[in-house]
Formats: C-alpha cells, structure tokens, sequence
C-alpha cells in the first residue's frame, strides 16, 4: 500500500476489487495505480474473483494509468471497470451489491465541498450521521462512502490519519455515530516512517455491521516494525503477531485493550490508541531508598574529607 503525499487536493483515487463479494478499494498514486488490488488478488487468488475490478479516478493520467496497469497484469477488458469522476461528489457502481470485504488508503486531509453543497447532507452514504466531514478534511467522508458499499456481514479496514481519532466538530459527531451504531470493531495504531511519502504514525480502522458484542479492540503495534535504513518496516512476523491480537481480541498490557461502549463514550468518543493502551515507561527504575544512603554516605565522607582539611590548614596556620 502506497501513500503518496503529494497527491492533488481533488484527486480521489480509489479502486475496488469484487471476490467473492468482496469489496478492495485502494488510493491510486502517481507513483503507482491499483497495487492494492493486485496484491488482493495475488493473495486471496485469481480465481476467486467473481466480477473483477472496480474503480474510481478524478486525475486523468492516473485513471489511465490504473488501466494501463490492469492490462500489464493481465486482468481482461471484460474483468474490469475504472470510472473517471470524484469519488466524494459523484460516487459510480451504485448499482453493486454490498460487499464482505473493504480495504482502502484514502488521501490524508484533502479539502472537498462539504456542506458548501447542501445537498450532500442528504446522500445515502453522509446522511445517516447527521454531518458531513469538515470541507478541509475529508477523511471520514471516504470513511462513510466505504462504510455505506459494506455488507450486513462485511469487514472494512481503512487506513487512517490519526488527527480523525482525536479532532472535535464534526468529525466527533461522526465518531460517536459510528461508535453509537457499533461499527467500529478495532483500532490499530501502526509505526511512524512506514509509508512511502509520509513519515506519521497512521493507524487502521476496522468496521464491522455484525459485531459479536459492543467493545471496540485498541492495539498499539507502534513497536511491531524493524528499522531498513531511514523508514520502519512490518515483517510477516509483525504482520501475524498483529493479527493474532486482532483475531483473538485480547488483553495485553501495554498492548491492547478491549474498551467497551460506556468507557469510550466518556472519553467524548475518543479513539486514539494512546487514550486506551498506556505506553510501556522504559526509563530507568531508581530504587530512591537505596539512592538515598548512597547520598547519605557520600555527604558523610565529605564531612571526614573537610575535617581533615580544616586540620591541616590549622597546622599550616600554626607553623606561619
């Protein structure tokens, strides 16, 4: 997955990979269009894909590009459909089913028309929150346009800017809805320095419609990385430990934590890990007793040291 912060305010970029009713959509880049829908498919297997591509470019040389890229991949004409229109304004395939799988890494704080338009407050995919995301950010607007393609039995898992987990307004607003419909199944806070193009600490949201209970899972994987030379890295190690956490939804100190509706509704639908999972203090424990005689028995050797000096310069007074 790729994040290229230099993408262009308007250009939305996503793409959607139907398997087995499975739904993958991913930010096209300059540097790169539709990797993550390859890399769906390489994982998940080409004959699992039952309708093929979706996708949706407002940028016109990447909209070219992501077809020029499913060719070079040797997905068939037939197997694909890349739509050129803003994705936020003028959203295609409204005529797709659900799907059971959503997987996305929408631009970071792009600006987009928000409530300059007042006819978005009434789009099937804003409308249920009651707001639309603030004009200058527009990441839960991608959030809420996922959500709505989501199946009653789909997951979602979106890649985030981490200032939505934490910012008031709107976007709160937005949170508690998603909170208060019991949507948001996990939370993962990732490694600083792993994307191309943007060297933040991200995080993923998991959604779910169908969620066993109405606990939202925080895991802070900041540490599961190794260092390649200025960026971090996930290994498949990291990638299995997160996932165990995930898969298994337990406790672990300094790790994860299992909130519940109440707990997150009195942190005012705070979803920063940070607010849940307390860091590990690896500084330096000083046992102070112990410290204490130390400094107790220096100040006494420093007494016998000055009387010693003071006897010696009563000599020398003497002696003059």
């Amino acid at each position: 997955m790729e994040i290229d912060a230099r993408e262009s305010e308007k250009s939305l970029s996503f793409c959607c990979l139907k398997i087995d009713n499975v739904f993958c959509v991913s930010r096209l880049t300059r540097e790169g269009s539709g990797s993550l829908l390859l890399k769906a498919e390489k994982i998940l297997g080409r004959d699992k894909i039952r309708n093929g591509f979706y996708g949706q470019e407002i940028n016109i040389t990447t909209y070219n590009l992501c077809r020029i890229n499913m060719f070079l991949h040797d997905i068939g004409f037939d197997k694909f459909n890349i739509a050129c229109e803003d994705t936020l304004i003028a959203p295609a395939h409204w005529d797709d089913e659900p799907f059971e799988l959503i997987v996305s890494n929408p631009p970071y704080s792009i600006k987009w028309v928000g409530d300059d338009n007042p006819l978005l407050i009434n789009d099937p995919r804003f409308a249920p929150a009651g707001v639309l995301a603030p004009k200058s950010k527009a990441d839960l607007a991608f959030i809420m346009h996922s959500l709505s393609w989501l199946a009653s039995n789909g997951t979602a898992a979106i890649v985030c800017f981490p200032g939505i987990m934490y910012r008031g307004g709107a976007e709160q607003k937005i949170r508690k809805y998603l909170i208060d419909n019991n949507f948001v199944d996990c939370i993962i806070q990732l490694p600083p320095n792993l994307f191309f193009g943007t060297s933040i600490a991200t995080c993923i949201m998991v959604m779910k419609k169908n969620k066993a209970d109405n606990k939202t899972l925080f895991i802070d994987a900041g540490n599961e990385c190794i260092k390649v030379t200025n960026n971090n890295k996930l290994t498949p190690a990291n990638i299995d430990r997160i996932v165990e956490i995930f898969t298994k939804r337990e406790e672990i100190e300094h790790i994860s934590h299992l909130a519940s509706y109440d707990e997150v509704a009195e942190n005012d639908y705070n979803l920063s890990v940070s607010t849940y999972v307390e860091a590990e203090d690896t500084r330096e424990k000083i046992d102070i007793v112990k410290l204490n005689a130390e400094i107790k028995e220096i100040v006494a050797r420093e007494q016998i040291l000055r009387d010693e000096i003071d006897k010696i310069i009563a000599e020398i007074e003497v002696d003059a």
